[in-house]
């Protein structure tokens, strides 16, 4: 049943103009960079080969770059190698073609101009599932950055003012501790004296 669909699916598609092959991947492609545009977080729109296709503007803003510093250039090529970083590579080259996407992984790195960076990776590969003509229809790649390093250094600051704050409190609850043994002897002694 299943390859008497798939021939359907292909004599199909071979029938269809190809016009209208190039007009629906137009229209695809127009819906999927909207909704990249509006999201918040910086994305990059990876081909199969991991080259830039296009980055959204908080891509260009967080990591203070230009289209034409990213646009067709293989992502670890990006900011002089800047992106060459061997976690995202892992992602990218083993687990992503194995599972289709990932999400939730951490990554920190050094940027030469920007500094320190906490990023959590999100990506997913998208593709059309029937075997069809992939120039027409080709997979991409979408890998969300979500940069976490402000949440991070809040989080260290935090823990390390709770650390102090436990630190002080111990240290006086030990000198009231002291001070209440000093008050009970005292007490005891004017009692026996009584």
């Amino acid at each position: 049943m299943e390859m008497i669909k798939n021939k359907k699916i292909k004599k199909t598609l071979k029938s269809i103009d190809a016009n209208f092959v190039d007009h629906l991947w137009g229209k695809s492609w127009t819906y999927i960079k909207t909704v990249v545009d509006v999201v918040r977080e910086p994305i990059l729109i990876l081909d199969k080969n991991f080259r830039v296709i296009v980055a959204n503007e908080p891509f260009y803003l967080t990591f203070k770059v230009e289209p034409k510093e990213t646009e067709n250039k293989i992502v670890y090529e990006l900011g002089n190698g800047q992106w060459n970083i061997s976690a995202l590579r892992k992602l990218l080259e083993d687990i992503l073609p194995k599972k289709t996407f990932f999400k939730g992984f951490e990554v920190t790195h050094e940027f030469p101009l920007i500094g320190k960076k906490i990023m959590i990776l999100n990506a997913r590969q998208i593709y059309i599932q029937e075997e069809i003509d992939l120039e027409s229809f080709p997979p991409i790649i979408l890998l969300a950055i979500e940069d976490v390093t402000d949440m991070m250094d809040v989080a260290e600051m935090l823990a390390h003012h709770t650390n102090e704050f436990e630190k002080t409190m111990a240290e006086r609850t030990g000198k009231l501790e002291i001070y209440i043994k000093r008050l009970e002897k005292e007490i005891n002694e004017l009692k026996n004296k009584i």
